[in-house]
C-alpha cells in the first residue's frame, strides 16, 4: 500500500488492480490508466483498466457463485455479512473519507458526511435480507398459490463519480441483500474508493464471486457490461445519454432488466411567502453542493417576481462567500470539479449564459492557477429558453428565473424533459401540496432539499430514469417474481 501527499495529509492508496473471484488481478490486456488529483491535477496514481475480456471473466466468476456457494446461504447470512461489512465502513471511515477526496475532490466534510449515508445504507438493507416475502393467495378452485421473491441473478452495476462510495453502497447494498451476485464497474475518474472497499468485502467474508469490482471506461468495459448475454440485469447511475445506449444495448443482447438513474434539471421553487433565510440557504446548498455536480441539484431556480429582487441580492452575496479551495482545509465548501473535461464543459455553460444574454451576478472565473475549480457563479434574468435553463450542467452555476404565479411556475417548471427531483419553499401547506401534487418529479422537497434517507425511494420521471433505488421500493428492482400453484 503507497501513500499520495496532500498539503498537511497523507492518503494510502488500496489496491489499484481488479477484483474478480476474491482475488486482485490485473487486467488481460496489462493496461492501465491514471487517476488524477482534481485538486492539482496531478497524476495519484495508475489503476488495471478493464475491458470487455475482463468482463467476461468476472461474470464467469459472478455466475460460478450464484450458482454455487452464494444460492445455499441463508438469508440471515446474507444479512450478518452486510452488517460486517457496514462496521468495517465505520472502522475505516477516516481513511476512506480521505481516499475520496483526494479522488473526486470533494471536500473531506462532504466525504465523511457521504459515509454516514454509506454505512446507514448497508445496515438498512442487511435488516432486510430476511424479510423479503412472497404471499400467498386465494385462487379460485381447490389451489394452494404462493409467490416467491427469487434474486435475478448476475447482476452488472455502473457507479458514477460524483458520489463513489454512496452510489456503491446504493447499488451493492440492495442487490446483495436480495441474493444476487455483482459485477461492478467504477467510474474511470473515481475507482480508489470502491476498489478498497473491494478489500473490506473479501475481510468480510463474502465468499469468491459474489461482488467483483472493475475499473475501466464507459465504451468498453461498461458497454461490455450492457451487451454481455450472461448478465441478467444492469444498474447504471449516470447521464441520460449514456442510460439511452445502456437500455439500447439491454435490449439488443438477452433483454436483460434495467434500472437506470439518470440526469435532472431540477425546479426549486421559491415563494414571497417562504422563510427567506431559509429558502436563500436551502436554494444555495442545492445547487453548489458537491460542486453542482448532483444530478438533483437544484439548477433551475424560480422565484416569485414578489420577492425576486431582495432574493437575488442576498443570494448574491451568500454565494460570494463561499470558500473554495484545499478540500482537506477544514474551512472549505467547495472544492474542484473532477477533472479537466468537467471544469471545460461548466465554463462553456458560463460563456454560453453571457452570449445568450443572462446577467451574470458573480464568478464565472477559475479559482486558484492549479486543479479544477470554479467560482460559485449566478447569473439572473434567466430565460427558459436558454441554454442554462434547458441542459443539465453539472457544476456550481444559479440560474435564477422569475415567475408570477403558481398555475405558471408549474407548468413552466415541468416543461423539461427531466424529472428527477424539484423543491418548493412556502409557508402555506394548500401550496406546497398542489406543487407536490403536479410537478413530474419522482422527489419533491417541501422546505427542505437533498434530505436522503436509506428508506425513502429515490429515482426519476420521463428521461431521468426508469425504476426507484432505496427503500424497500429498491429491493422489488432486484427480485424476479414466481408463482407457485399446487393442487390440493
Amino acid at each position: 500500500m503507497v501513500t499520495a501527499t496532500q498539503p498537511g495529509q497523507q492518503v494510502k492508496i488500496g489496491p489499484t488492480r481488479l477484483l474478480i473471484n476474491n482475488e486482485w488481478v490485473e487486467s488481460i490486456s496489462d493496461r492501465r490508466f491514471e487517476t488524477i488529483n482534481p485538486a492539482t491535477g496531478e497524476v495519484i496514481c495508475e489503476v488495471a483498466e478493464a475491458d470487455a475480456a475482463d468482463v467476461d471473466k468476472a461474470v464467469k466468476a459472478a455466475r460460478a457463485a450464484f450458482n454455487g456457494e452464494w444460492s445455499k446461504i441463508s438469508a440471515t447470512r446474507r444479512g450478518e455479512l452486510i452488517y460486517k461489512l457496514a462496521d468495517l465502513i465505520e472502522q475505516n471511515i477516516d481513511e476512506l473519507a480521505r481516499l475520496e477526496t483526494l479522488d473526486n475532490g470533494k471536500p473531506l466534510q462532504d466525504s465523511l458526511d457521504d459515509l454516514g449515508l454509506v454505512i446507514a445504507c448497508y445496515r438498512y438493507y442487511a435488516g432486510w435480507a430476511d424479510k423479503v416475502q412472497g404471499k400467498t393467495i386465494p385462487i379460485n378452485g381447490p389451489y394452494f398459490c404462493y409467490t416467491r421473491h427469487e434474486p435475478v441473478g448476475v447482476v452488472g452495476q455502473i457507479i458514477p463519480w460524483n458520489f463513489p462510495l454512496l452510489m456503491q453502497a446504493w447499488k451493492l447494498a440492495p442487490a446483495l441483500a436480495t441474493g444476487n451476485t455483482v459485477v461492478l464497474k467504477t467510474a474511470e475518474q473515481t475507482p480508489l474508493s470502491a476498489l478498497r472497499v473491494g478489500e473490506l468485502i473479501i475481510e468480510a467474508g463474502f465468499p469468491p464471486g459474489v461482488v467483483n469490482i472493475l475499473s475501466g471506461y464507459g465504451p468498453t468495459a461498461g458497454a461490455a457490461i450492457a451487451r454481455h448475454m450472461d448478465i441478467d440485469k444492469v444498474a447504471f447511475t449516470g447521464s441520460t445519454e449514456v442510460g439511452h445506449l445502456i437500455m439500447e444495448a439491454a435490449a439488443k443482447s438477452n433483454l436483460k432488466r434495467v434500472t437506470l438513474e439518470l440526469g435532472g434539471k431540477s425546479p426549486n421553487i421559491v415563494f414571497a411567502d417562504a422563510d427567506m433565510d431559509a429558502a436563500i440557504a436551502g436554494s444555495h446548498d442545492a445547487i453548489f453542493f458537491n460542486q453542482g455536480q448532483c444530478c438533483c441539484a437544484g439548477s433551475r431556480l424560480f422565484v416569485e417576481e414578489k420577492c425576486y429582487d431582495e432574493f437575488v441580492a442576498r443570494t448574491v452575496e451568500r454565494a460570494k462567500q463561499r470558500v473554495v479551495g484545499n478540500p482537506f482545509d477544514a474551512n472549505t465548501e467547495q472544492g474542484p470539479q473532477v477533472d479537466k473535461d468537467q471544469f471545460d464543459k461548466v465554463m462553456s455553460y458560463i460563456e454560453s449564459g453571457m452570449r445568450e444574454g443572462a446577467q451574470m451576478l458573480c464568478g464565472g472565473n477559475r479559482v486558484g492557477e492549479q486543479g479544477f475549480f470554479i467560482a460559485p457563479t449566478v447569473f439572473a434574468d434567466v430565460r427558459d429558453d436558454m441554454k442554462i435553463a434547458q441542459e443539465e450542467i453539472f457544476g456550481p452555476v444559479m440560474s435564477i428565473i422569475k415567475f408570477k404565479d403558481l398555475d405558471e411556475v408549474i407548468q413552466r417548471a415541468n416543461a423539461t424533459m427531466y424529472g428527477l427531483a424539484a423543491a418548493v419553499w412556502t409557508k402555506d401547506i394548500t401550496k406546497a401540496h398542489a406543487i407536490a401534487n403536479n410537478l413530474r418529479a419522482g422527489t419533491v422537497w417541501v422546505n427542505c432539499y437533498d434530505v436522503f434517507d436509506a428508506a425513502a425511494p429515490f429515482g426519476g420521471f420521463k428521461q431521468s430514469g426508469i425504476g426507484r433505488e432505496l427503500g424497500e421500493y429498491g429491493l422489488q428492482q432486484y427480485t424476479e417474481i414466481k408463482t407457485v400453484t399446487i393442487k390440493l
